[in-house]
């Protein structure tokens, strides 16, 4: 699959109003590019992609009018770090309802093609491709977008044209998930300390540990998240270093041992304060950077979302 890529800016904004969920389609949003090329006569159409990354978590973002039905394959080429572009998982922005003034759907699939109901990373560097795209929108956006786990908002400080921003989202209220209580966990050495399953639109089972380095999560992530049957489970060591600091390595069902996840370091907020281990605001570290996280309804998440670069696929 031929790519062709190349870094671009948006020209900078002269507006400085923060701007409520979007209305028309506005100019320039990024979209599936047809440029004159036939479709029906079988020829290539060029496909534009945007990338990002929140904490290391990088994400590939395409608006289009729907999901296609290969994107499972998309997602596992595109993803693949050897021959395709690279990234955790494949993002489709597409509209919600032609009547809900350009309300936006936000679907993942991770990097090996299974559909992922929502990304806390993810939704932070959807939120800064919308920004982008959007000359008008300088000083920030404040949008709601529908998932799979429900709408989320999704609040962006900064201009289109702003390479890096912070970004913010309110992540829903965080439930336990399946009883733990017969789980057995083998770290392979390490001892497993308080466990405890949390469900956020999507499945994790956060894992207390003395030294989250200790374990080889990429050999003992798949057999833990076995016990969860063909639904999975995100799979989370966590150390509390004090009241307001968690150090934490994910490995992310679909994707793996990854640099962040921000639906897991609010998991991870989200279960400490239940010990009583953790206050109501938590600095999350991993391996790509910190987090910081506010337990409540919702929880709400805030990290920096960069622009990476653009790539052009031609998706013959």
């Amino acid at each position: 699959m031929p790519t062709r890529t190349r870094s671009r800016c948006s020209t900078p904004c002269s507006t400085a109003s923060t701007v409520a969920p979007p209305r028309k389609a506005a100019p320039g949003s990024p979209r599936v590019t047809r440029r004159g090329v036939r479709p029906d006569v079988g020829e290539t159409v060029p496909v534009r992609l945007t990338r990002y990354h929140g904490l290391g978590n990088e994400f590939l973002i395409a608006f289009t009018d729907s999901v296609p039905a290969d994107a499972p394959e998309h997602a596992r080429r595109l993803c693949d770090r050897s021959d395709g572009i690279g990234a955790d998982g494949l993002v489709f922005g597409t509209p919600t309802d032609p009547d809900l003034a350009n309300r936006l759907t936000f679907t993942l699939f991770n990097s090996d093609g299974g559909r992922a109901e929502v990304s806390g990373n993810g939704l932070c560097c959807f939120g800064h491709a919308i920004l982008r795209s959007r000359p008008g929108c300088g000083g920030g956006l404040d949008v709601v977008v529908d998932t799979a786990a429900g709408p989320r908002r999704i609040r962006v400080a900064g201009d289109p044209a702003d390479v890096k921003v912070p970004a913010t989202v309110e992540m829903g209220e965080a439930v336990a998930g399946p009883d733990t209580a017969g789980l057995v966990v083998d770290l392979g050495g390490p001892t497993a300390g308080r466990m405890q399953s949390v469900d956020l639109g999507n499945p994790h089972l956060v894992v207390e540990v003395d030294d989250v380095d200790a374990v080889d999560l990429g050999s003992v992530g798949p057999s833990i998240e076995a016990h969860f049957g063909q639904v999975g489970c995100n799979v989370h060591m966590v150390t509390v270093l004090d009241r307001s600091t968690l150090r934490l390595r994910p490995w992310e069902r679909g994707a793996g041992l990854t640099e962040a996840c921000g639906s897991g370091a609010c998991a991870a907020a989200a279960a400490a304060h239940g010990w009583g281990s953790v206050d109501g605001s938590v600095e999350v570290r991993m391996p790509g950077g910190t987090a910081v996280v506010t337990v409540g309804d919702p929880v709400v998440l805030s990290v920096p979302s960069v622009f990476v670069d653009e790539h052009e696929v031609d998706d013959g």
